[in-house]
């Protein structure tokens, strides 16, 4: 693929229409940085989608087999990108040239949505504003280890870091896993200093009064905290730690270039996740949106039967997935319903009466209000934790399914309310991705690594679980195994750096070793 430079210079049409919707778009309250449209070809579009809309990206091999598909599906009419928008100042949006004016008012309004999304949402408030520049600056920085050290040498280590991009804390932007500097001081005492020779201190005093001033029983209690004090520093880790990467950055013995390049894959990691967590909620606010000014403001009647095509297609529902458009603008519709009914509160919950909740309607019309702070303080959890309904489940026919081993197929699992909340919010919990931690730097004083799953009812696929095991051993060097969960027994998985071996837990040593299992 070669990505050149792109014409920022709108048609004058386009322009116009930019100028007008983005006014609509203010008029409603929309907050957004500037943003910048290009017109690009539909084989360009599908290049800069392949980089995660990134054109400046450092290359990879699975860029490019993002794009083939990309490229294909388009080719045979499966599938097209309408629009696409970076989380950046200024923001980047592309415009597929061959798109008819009423698609592109769609895509401008759409992306008016996601810019105000990016701006305001707390859970990109981290996130790089430059990142069209940091994402040139990583591309270079690779681009130098592969003239340095071999592309064969770097992609195949590349591959191996992008392979477990997703064992990151999503939380720690928001909560502070570690203190600023070391909890307990052990500094000793200077020659000649009271308390030199002794692990607790003591004050100076007469000998007559220095059994009241510094009691034996305080001094050995002061004596045993300090050791435990101790015994916890010296623990490797303190305390578990989710941020796999960064716990190799720091402690792994690899090469200055490889843990420059683990640090790259690490910050786009935190980077896309915000994206990944606010899917639902993120994509809903563009749509309302788009409809909101479509229909309101900007469509002509000759247009309104390609749009209600075009609209409606996106928001199509299946039997197979969860479509986010759908779901996140039908539920923002609902919010904005309920705040301006007054359908909410203690008075609302406790009413008992089903036909004077029918009729509902308190005039407070504080649902445009209401979406406002929902865009703000909500991701996809919090969203579908608070607002989801059983009315709203039952009116959209929302139901859990499950796959039946014996008959081969999925079947409905069960239309009751908190049985599809609870799977819809397990599906979004980590991106429905295992939480696993380092627990231990220093497993059996070996130098190994401990990294502990934690379950939450689903067993590891054992395949994945190894090649995750096999890439970490490589940049730790040393053995490294993970405890888990399977068919509710506890068990090792660890891979030494030449085969695989797992172990039951809990027995002695010699059963432990009549166990294992080993797997080449």
């Amino acid at each position: 693929m070669n990505l050149g430079f792109y014409n920022t210079n709108l048609p004058s049409h386009l322009r116009v229409l930019k100028d007008e919707i983005e006014g609509y778009a203010r008029g409603f309250g929309l907050d957004f940085y500037e943003t910048i449209f290009e017109v690009v070809d539909a084989d360009d579009l599908n290049e800069i989608a392949a980089y995660g809309g990134f054109p400046t990206r450092y290359p990879h091999w699975s860029f490019g087999m993002q794009y083939e598909e990309l490229k294909k599906s388009y080719e045979y009419g499966l599938s097209k990108i309408y629009e696409m928008v970076i989380n950046n100042d200024p923001c980047y949006a592309y415009l597929m040239r061959c798109n008819h004016t009423v698609d592109q008012k769609l895509v401008m309004a759409h992306v008016y949505g996601h810019c105000d999304f990016f701006k305001n949402n707390a859970y990109f408030a981290h996130t790089s504003r430059k990142m069209m520049d940091e994402v040139a600056n990583h591309a270079a920085r690779i681009r130098h280890f592969v003239e340095r050290f071999g592309e064969d040498e770097v992609e195949a280590f590349m591959d191996r870091c992008m392979s477990i991009d997703d064992l990151i804390d999503i939380h720690s932007v928001a909560i502070r896993r570690r203190d600023d500097h070391s909890r307990y001081d052990f500094t000793a005492p200077a020659d000649g200093e009271e308390g030199a020779d002794r692990a607790a201190p003591r004050f100076k005093a007469k000998p007559y009064m220095s059994d009241y001033i510094n009691p034996p029983e305080a001094l050995r209690t002061d004596d045993e905290a300090k050791k435990t004090a101790a015994a916890q520093a010296a623990r490797f880790p303190e305390r578990p730690e989710k941020d796999v990467l960064l716990f190799l950055i720091e402690h792994a013995p690899m090469k200055g270039w490889q843990r420059d390049l683990l640090s790259i894959v690490r910050d786009e990691a935190y980077y896309f996740y915000p994206q990944a967590q606010t899917k639902i909620i993120n994509e809903g606010w563009a749509s309302f949106w788009h409809s909101t000014i479509m229909t309101q403001k900007v469509l002509d009647p000759s247009e309104v039967i390609d749009y209600a095509d075009h609209h409606s297609g996106t928001m199509a529902t299946s039997s197979r997935r969860l479509n986010p458009y759908k779901v996140g603008i039908e539920l923002l519709r609902d919010v904005e319903r309920r705040w301006n009914m007054g359908q909410f509160g203690p008075e609302w919950e406790n009413c008992e009466d089903m036909d004077k909740k029918r009729t509902w309607d308190k005039q407070l019309g504080l649902g445009r209000q209401k979406i406002f702070e929902v865009r703000k303080i909500h991701n996809d959890i919090t969203f579908i934790d608070t607002f989801l309904t059983p009315e709203f489940c039952k009116e959209h026919n929302l139901f859990s399914f499950n796959y039946q081993e014996p008959t081969k197929n999925y079947v409905i699992e069960s239309r009751e309310f908190q049985k599809v909340k609870q799977r819809l919010l397990f599906g979004l919990t980590n991106f429905g991705k295992p939480w696993i931690y380092v627990v231990d730097g220093n497993h059996r004083n070996r130098g190994e690594l401990m990294l502990r799953h934690e379950h939450q009812g689903v067993d590891l696929k054992v395949d994945e679980a190894r090649d995750v095991l096999v890439n970490i051993q490589y940049m730790w060097s040393r053995p490294v195994h993970l405890e888990t969960l399977s068919d509710g027994q506890p068990v090792v998985l660890s891979f030494d750096g030449t085969e695989h071996t797992s172990q039951l837990t809990g027995g002695s040593d010699d059963s432990v070793r009549k166990a294992a299992a080993k797997a080449k």
